[in-house]
């Protein structure tokens, strides 16, 4: 497998042949089945929000943090659904991790899933690219490989979604059976559905899946597990990130600028240096001139 041609031929927005990228979905499965639920990471590192499909708009966020190589990533899920290039913004990260697999941590989102995945668009443009179901299915099984969380310098914490009425401790992460199609309720479910709202404690999430949670929620959280900050994607954010509660333990990181091609709404990315100062930098959507736009039947949106 040469990883260094398919990262050439992916950075182009050209997919890979059938039979490389079932061999690319076997390496990916081999590397991340060495991941712990919550991987540790040193800084400095660079964490990253919901990119979903977007692929020319991942070319900017290199751009904007630094290659892969010379800096080290956290992206907290949802590659797929939603934008036009699911399959190779998926495939390209998949092949960064190949090429760097300790500079590079993909977690899970609600979005990495069979189910949602066939509603929202990437079962579809996997057909539509390749003829047939296969591909979505090698890439459907990486999924279920995929870790759920990251502890930075053991004192950040960065999940897809939010917490769980069913999690008081880091290490009851660490005790869940990842290696499954993401669930319809308990602890991994919450992981990754769940959102932080202005409320104290808990409540039922509108999403129908995971639950809401409050200030007094995170900040338990936090102080039972030594964390200073809780780092999670998950929501759109017009300008890019967000606090919650008016404090600074948790925050909402987006990086899908621009989303679904009609929110106008910047993207972020969270740069930590070695102290674990945090620099918030924003970048906006590639102008329509430098991407190409493929006819597509409209998904629905918000999920």
């Amino acid at each position: 497998m040469d990883i260094d041609k398919q990262l050439e031929t992916l950075k182009k927005c050209t997919y890979l042949p059938e039979h490389q990228l079932k061999q690319l979905c076997e390496k990916v499965k081999e590397l991340l089945i060495e991941e712990n639920n919550v991987q540790p990471v040193q800084s400095p590192v660079t964490v990253c929000g919901d990119v979903h499909g977007q692929f020319y708009d991942v070319l900017e966020l290199f751009r904007t943090g630094g290659e892969v190589g010379d800096v080290n990533y956290i992206f907290m899920g949802d590659y797929v659904d939603r934008g036009y290039y699911s399959l190779e913004t998926f495939t390209y990260l998949m092949a960064l991790k190949v090429k760097y697999p300790s500079k590079i941590l993909l977690l899970r989102g609600n979005h990495e899933s069979r189910q949602i995945t066939q509603v929202y668009g990437f079962y579809e443009e996997c057909l539509q690219k390749y003829g047939n179901p296969n591909p979505w299915r090698y890439c459907t099984q990486v999924f279920d490989y995929l870790t759920l969380a990251a502890i930075i310098d053991q004192t950040i914490l960065c999940v897809h979604g939010g917490l769980s009425p069913e999690i008081r401790t880091i290490d009851q992460i660490r005790a869940i059976n990842r290696m499954d199609e993401v669930p319809h309720e308990g602890a991994f479910c919450d992981l990754v559905w769940s959102d932080p709202e202005e409320i104290e404690g808990w409540a039922t999430s509108p999403r129908g899946a995971g639950w809401l949670f409050g200030k007094k929620v995170t900040n338990e959280f936090n102080n039972i597990n030594d964390l200073s900050l809780i780092c999670r994607a998950h929501q759109i954010v017009q300008e890019g990130y967000r606090y919650s509660y008016g404090e600074e333990n948790l925050v909402t990181i987006w990086s899908a600028p621009n989303y679904f091609y009609r929110s106008g709404n910047v993207a972020s990315i969270l740069i930590l240096d070695d102290k674990l100062n945090r620099n918030y930098k924003i970048f906006s959507a590639v102008p329509d001139e430098e991407r190409e736009t493929p006819p597509r039947v409209s998904m629905p949106i918000f999920l």
